[in-house]
């Protein structure tokens, strides 16, 4: 596998599992490059990353243009892409669980 585990600076694998299931081939790497370089300078923990990443990867929907939006969203300030994809409550943890299920 490209990233391993949810270490800050990488991309869970969970995360990579949905990406693969909704991204077209083409679009898949750029896209996990990109989202290995968006972790905030404020979320430096392996969580807070992986939910900054998964607000981005679920407002794209797996659309490569949404996709940058989003992106474009989370380095202008990443509390905005929380709010957007509804991981900026308490709950957050649980919608992952839902939104990203993986089973290796």
């Amino acid at each position: 596998m490209r990233y391993q585990g949810i270490l800050p600076h990488m991309v869970s694998d969970r995360i990579q599992a949905w990406m693969r299931g909704h991204f077209r081939p083409e679009d898949l790497e750029p896209a996990l490059d990109l989202l290995a370089d968006l972790v905030s300078q404020e979320r430096e923990d392996a969580a807070g990353t992986e939910r900054v990443q998964a607000a981005v990867v679920l407002l794209s929907g797996g659309d490569s243009q949404r996709f940058l939006e989003a992106a474009a969203l989370a380095w202008q300030d990443w509390r905005d892409v929380l709010v957007a994809a509804g991981l900026a409550h308490d709950d957050w943890r649980d919608r992952l669980n839902v939104e990203l299920p993986y089973r290796p």
